[in-house]
């Protein structure tokens, strides 16, 4: 009978472990799938310095919509970079986005028209979320960690060149 108690009480244990309940957030976050991101480098030259971000491209409708959904985690010099056909006015939201990351939208000529910070919302599950965009139209748009912008001293002076890294596309 002693060899009962303690399976006993690890099934208890179990049976508590079990019926906890999951965060919203973590149980609630699905991001659409069944595509593969291009790749490439963003760079960054401002004041004799140079940033380099390696980033997935994001450039099919449901890439777009998904960007960086449900991820916990963001390397320090990586991000998304949303590239549209033409220029855009249509704002960020963190739909399922789980870090706090900033943006940068950037024009055709590849120059920042804005740089913002976006703060993980306290129900990123939720349709109703804050939106984050510029006062004009932009082509491409940068996230990456929140802060790195500020950590690298770029500003909407910054040079911004992009380079590609998957061969043969």
């Amino acid at each position: 009978m002693r060899r009962l108690i303690p399976a006993a009480g690890i099934a208890v244990l179990a049976l508590v472990w079990l019926s906890l309940p999951v965060p919203a957030v973590q149980a609630a976050c699905i991001a659409p799938g069944g595509f593969q991101y291009k790749h490439g480098v963003v760079t960054f030259a401002e004041h004799g310095a140079a940033a380099r971000v390696q980033v997935e491209i994001a450039d099919t409708e449901v890439s777009q919509e998904t960007g960086l959904m449900c991820r916990t985690s963001l390397a320090p010099d990586a991000g998304m970079l949303f590239w549209f056909r033409d220029d855009t006015d249509t704002p960020f939201w963190m739909k399922n986005t789980l870090i706090p990351l900033s943006i940068a939208f950037i024009d055709k000529s590849w120059r920042i028209v804005a740089l913002m910070d976006m703060p993980v919302a306290p129900d990123p599950s939720s349709d109703q979320l804050p939106t984050y965009g510029p006062k004009t139209p932009y082509r491409y748009a940068l996230e990456v960690n929140q802060g790195f912008f500020a950590q690298h001293g770029i500003d909407a002076a910054a040079q911004v060149t992009f380079t590609p890294t998957d061969p043969g596309r």
